[in-house]
């Protein structure tokens, strides 16, 4: 059986991975000249255990179960963040910090309270202390370009995509399936989405300085990089550059970014952090813009959970965090053998059963 993938980002280099373990013929097409180029490569690089949706259950039991999953599987490509910690502002945030506390505690995810925190923060009513880790990207791409060696075919942007009744065919080449793990940039998604271009801010900071994440709703945090001195700042309600129907219309906006927004965005978000963490601007100094585009489900904002569709051979993947891979592995096994044990018909032999009674 042969599959074609779309996309060389953690989920289309994750079900190759596993397609081929099973004795499937794969090959990943890559529009860029590296896997990781889009926004697998840039976002925050949080390898996420939950704490990021007290509002949302299935992602956070998602984020769970797949963050040790992650981490087995694959253990050179995290590393541990020596203090990660999770604030709840006393009157910016959604719910309070017993609430919050409350709802980590039942998800069942490792956490412990601060009594005192190795930052200074203000205006927040409580801190935990949580075992979430940094994503190291340059390894992944080593990683997997090593292991999916010819299979993986960059620099090969797909073009054409035509269907018939027993294949695939991507580009004039013949296949069984396609996965599309482009978020929507090459097919349409099969539920309603909208397309956000981003942009984060990278800062240089002091080795081993605490991940900082204020909860819950539309704040900010500081993360720590694969890079020991760079971090990122994001923020809900700053990092958006807007909302699209579609990817060229996100793209079109990307391509305005210039100088002033830059700076307009750095005097935002820095103005944010330092309402909490008032030491911001000394202890960091900006580096750098990373621009990226989300793909996100309309309506359901705290939705990040995996969502896996088949429409006759072609798959579309969508979700909003890198540890529901294996969902998403599972979900398209499911599917597949869904579709091969329905293609099959079988002669009824009920007749041959039927005794033979002589009179």
């Amino acid at each position: 059986m042969r599959f074609a993938i779309v996309g060389a980002g953690w989920y289309g280099c994750h079900l190759a991975m596993a397609l081929d373990a099973l004795g499937m013929e794969v090959q990943v097409f890559e529009q860029h000249s590296r896997p990781f180029h889009e926004a697998s490569g840039n976002n925050q690089f949080r390898l996420h255990q939950g704490f990021h949706y007290p509002r949302h259950h299935g992602t956070r039991m998602q984020s769970r179960d797949g963050f040790l999953r992650f981490v087995e599987r694959y253990p050179s490509l995290s590393g541990p963040i020596r203090h990660n910690i999770y604030a709840v502002p006393t009157y910016d945030s959604s719910m309070d910090f017993s609430t919050y506390r409350l709802i980590m505690t039942a998800t069942g995810v490792e956490f412990s309270e601060l009594g005192t925190s190795p930052v200074t923060l203000q205006h927040v009513s409580g801190t935990l202390a949580t075992q979430e880790r940094v994503l190291m990207m340059s390894r992944a791409r080593d990683y997997f370009q090593r292991k999916l060696g010819t299979r993986l075919v960059l620099s090969h942007r797909v073009g054409r995509v035509e269907e018939t009744a027993g294949h695939v065919m991507v580009d004039g080449k013949i296949f069984d399936f396609m996965i599309d793990a482009t978020w929507g940039h090459l097919t349409q998604p099969a539920i309603e989405v909208f397309y956000e271009p981003t942009m984060l801010l990278y800062y240089e900071g002091p080795v081993d300085f605490p991940a900082i994440t204020l909860v819950d709703g539309p704040l900010c945090s500081v993360y720590p990089t694969e890079d020991p001195q760079i971090y990122t700042l994001s923020s809900v309600a700053h990092t958006p550059l807007g909302q699209y129907a579609t990817s060229g219309e996100a793209r079109a906006r990307l391509a305005e970014v210039n100088g002033a927004m830059v700076q307009a965005k750095v005097q935002e978000m820095e103005a944010q952090i330092s309402h909490y963490f008032p030491a911001f601007r000394d202890v960091f100094s900006f580096v750098g813009p990373q621009l990226a585009i989300k793909t996100k489900p309309v309506g359901n904002h705290d939705d990040r959970s995996c969502s896996i569709a088949r429409h006759g051979r072609i798959f579309t993947v969508m979700s909003g965090k890198v540890d529901t891979i294996f969902t998403a592995t599972e979900r398209v096994l499911s599917l597949l053998e869904m579709t091969v044990s329905a293609s099959g018909e079988t002669e009824t032999t009920l007749r041959d059963d039927i005794v033979t009674i002589v009179a």
